[in-house]
């Protein structure tokens, strides 16, 4: 059954402006493409062009689009916003995976961490999926293949995260990944015309090493 509940994690960026120039010098091999992450019955990849209208018609309906920054409306757009994710990936700026279901060619989804420190020290990321999905697991698996990945081949210190207060689903999952509540940043998101309060999660490095360790040993 589909939740009614958006899952969307914040902030996504869909635009074009410049980012901090973070100076990546270690672990950059992604720079140059990003691997393909397999996980159960998905996997992530990099975006490519033919992603863009299945990425319009996933992210476009209201109750995904609700807590995100105004998503592209045209196939057109999101080829630019796809571009553009590339030439940054490249600059070592961001990365951003596109989510594609075991059976589909398409990405329906995409999770993107982008760096807002020098040399990637602290980022912020991401996570927006078609409603279809919600309630696959997708998410989760999906997340964890990212932070592990920005952990092991970025120099990341501190990943954040923001979800809107009433944001119920995201706030929960980032929780179960283990994520640190720090406090409401009130007002600190536009919205068709209403300021929302969102709360402000972190994971780090150090912790995220950590859990994967008392993981490893319950699964031994």
């Amino acid at each position: 059954m589909v939740t009614t509940v958006t899952q969307n994690l914040e902030p996504i960026r869909f635009d074009t402006a410049p980012v901090v120039n973070v100076n990546v010098n270690v672990d950059a091999d992604w720079t140059t493409g990003l691997p393909v992450l397999k996980g159960r019955k998905m996997m992530l990849r990099e975006l490519v062009k033919s992603d863009s209208l299945s990425l319009l018609s996933m992210l476009k309906s209201e109750e995904v689009a609700k807590f995100i920054s105004p998503p592209p409306t045209t196939p057109q757009g999101f080829e630019k916003f796809i571009a553009w994710a590339q030439r940054e990936r490249q600059a070592g700026n961001q990365f951003t995976f596109g989510m594609v279901p075991e059976g589909c060619d398409y990405a329906v989804g995409l999770v993107q961490v982008r760096a807002i420190a020098p040399r990637f020290s602290v980022a912020e990321w991401g996570f927006a999926v078609g409603s279809a999905f919600w309630g696959t697991g997708m998410f989760l698996a999906s997340a964890r293949m990212t932070l592990d990945f920005a952990f092991q081949h970025t120099a990341v210190n501190r990943l954040e995260a923001r979800a809107v207060v009433q944001n119920a689903r995201g706030n929960g999952a980032l929780r179960k990944l283990g994520a640190v509540q720090e406090g409401v940043l009130r007002g600190s998101l536009l919205k068709d015309g209403k300021y929302l309060d969102q709360i402000m999660w972190s994971i780090l490095s150090q912790d995220w090493f950590q859990a994967k360790a008392v993981w490893s040993a319950v699964l031994q």
